[in-house]
């Protein structure tokens, strides 16, 4: 046991250059979780843009929260299919009949997706700003922006975990993701949510992305942020606990 938690970094080391191979060798992950949403990007700036009124000239401002959201919700999606995987080949059993860290199965699936996706998000900024996109935001700003969006990857990708560990079928776990990809359309990512009906209003107003794509829309743009910067990080904080927990006993479970 001493011996395993000696070489817990090392046993780290390996699972997380496992898991950054497979995405590197995934054109699918790659098209997913970034191209799509800077074609995203592109179709609602070039294409809708126009006819949008969200109160300001420069709507890749606007947009760029919201884009980086759905790009995160994508990317996690592929977490919880190779887990999945893992699970579905022995792969989990069979590192776990080793003598390493049995935590580092899960932690190097997770730090990949915590990787992937900050790639994901500087690639799709610098897309961004080739675009137009503009942004006062000084140090602490940009910092507290890069701590929101791990935050969110952190939560969403162990929801993720749960799924990947729990699913009895390809389908099943690609299916979690869906309402969360689909979460940033009804926000106010893409337009303001004065716009919307009421009910719809109540919800958009009422669910996590809103609260999160405002207070990186404010950080962005050098705007107080109020308060919805602490909504926003109760969410996070709550989903990521409550899943990590979550996904921890399903995990033992397994491994039993």
């Amino acid at each position: 046991m001493e011996a395993t938690k000696k070489h817990f970094l090392s046993d780290m080391s390996v699972m997380l250059g496992r898991s950054m191979r497979h995405i590197i060798r995934s054109m699918d992950t790659i098209i997913t979780v970034t191209i799509m949403p800077i074609a995203f990007m592109l179709l609602f700036v070039y294409v809708f843009g126009g006819a949008i009124q969200t109160g300001t000239d420069n709507y890749v401002n606007y947009l760029l929260p919201g884009i980086l959201l759905i790009a995160i919700a994508s990317g996690i999606s592929y977490t919880g299919y190779r887990l999945f995987i893992d699970v579905q080949r022995g792969i989990i059993e069979r590192f776990n009949s080793m003598p390493i860290a049995r935590s580092t199965v899960l932690w190097g699936h997770v730090l990949t997706s915590l990787i992937s996706n900050a790639i994901s998000v500087i690639v799709i900024i610098l897309v961004a700003l080739i675009m137009g996109f503009r942004s006062s935001a000084g140090v602490l700003s940009w910092l507290a922006v890069a701590g929101m969006l791990a935050l969110f990857t952190l939560a969403l990708t162990w929801i993720a975990v749960i799924a990947g560990l729990s699913a009895k079928s390809a389908d099943g776990v690609s299916a979690f993701s869906y309402p969360v990809i689909f979460l940033p359309f009804i926000s106010s990512a893409f337009v303001p949510t004065e716009t919307m009906p009421l009910v719809v209003r109540i919800f958009a107003e009422n669910q996590p992305v809103t609260s999160i794509v405002e207070a990186i829309r404010a950080l962005l743009s050098g705007q107080p942020v109020g308060n919805n910067i602490w909504i926003a990080l109760a969410w996070c904080l709550g989903i990521l606990v409550v899943a990590y927990l979550f996904a921890i006993r399903t995990y033992k479970r397994k491994v039993s």
